[in-house]
């Protein structure tokens, strides 16, 4: 369905009974990502939640309506809590939907009843990691000139975030299957508007360290072991700065254990809600 949430038509989309609990996930990818992959993690829960997934402003199929930044997005999923009638929420975000996930906590903590955290960093030192990370891998050959492009926000178009995003996607996985990561291409919805500004302006001035002390909801902070793009390390900085976080490695995933190891990463799920919110019965 289209909802207008503050001033853009959103594409969202909402499983689970009225009435239950409230679960609101952003995607990851500014540009590149959709509700599709929050849909396939976090759907399963709705036997516990009404679970609340979205492309974000200028993503997937929603409309393109600067600014993509950080704040905006942080209040877009407010905007999706008072829609949906919600006074708290668990928020949850992968990649770089773990840093809205982490905004919101921080700009609306008296919203958020717990957090869930997969394969993200509290600041832009990750980038300098993937760097390292890409110069030492053998998996693939790297065009260099189209991997600065990316990570600094110079994408021509969305054929050309299509092209460059091939190039990359066999370094996310533990074990690359070339077929599967084609279809993975093919099915997503590019735009670049959204890329080039995440990384032009978002990613430089990106850190949350100083105030990730400050929040006091549940988190869980969940991470493949073979992740190049938000290693183990930056996950590791979260879950110590988050008073009682709880740090999950996966050990046979790389960016993506949700998909890799998925019985695992739902049970882990389920384990941490259960004791993050006793009163759901979580089975």
């Amino acid at each position: 369905m289209i909802v207008e949430i503050n001033g853009a038509d959103l594409n969202v989309e909402v499983l689970g009974e009225a009435g239950r609990p409230v679960l609101i996930a952003h995607h990851g990818g500014g540009g590149i990502g959709s509700l599709a992959e929050p849909k396939a993690t976090f759907g399963p829960l709705a036997d516990l939640f009404r679970v609340v997934v979205f492309d974000a402003r200028g993503c997937g199929l929603s409309e393109g309506v600067p600014p993509y930044s950080h704040e905006q997005w942080a209040a877009d999923v407010d905007g999706l809590r008072e829609w949906i009638g919600a006074e708290q929420v668990v928020v949850a975000g992968g990649s770089y939907g773990g840093f809205i996930a982490m905004e919101y906590a921080i700009a609306y903590p008296d919203r958020v009843r717990a957090m869930i955290l997969r394969d993200t960093s509290p600041d832009g030192s990750s980038l300098e990691l993937a760097f390292e990370n890409a110069r030492n891998q053998t998996r693939v050959e790297i065009d260099w000139d189209n991997f600065h492009r990316y990570w600094s926000g110079n994408i021509r178009d969305d054929a050309d975030l299509k092209a460059c995003w091939a190039e990359l996607i066999p370094l996310y996985d533990y074990e690359y299957d070339p077929v599967q990561a084609a279809a993975r291409v093919e099915a997503g919805i590019y735009r670049h508007e959204a890329h080039n500004w995440c990384f032009q302006y978002n990613e430089p001035n990106y850190d949350v360290k100083p105030a990730l002390p400050g929040v006091r909801c549940p988190t869980l902070v969940t991470v493949g072991r073979t992740d190049w793009v938000t290693p183990v390390s930056c996950s590791e900085t979260i879950a110590s700065l988050v008073p009682g976080a709880k740090l999950v490695v996966f050990e046979k995933s790389g960016h993506s254990p949700q998909i890799e190891e998925f019985d695992l990463f739902q049970r882990t799920m389920r384990d941490f809600l259960a004791e993050a919110l006793p009163e759901l019965k979580v089975t």
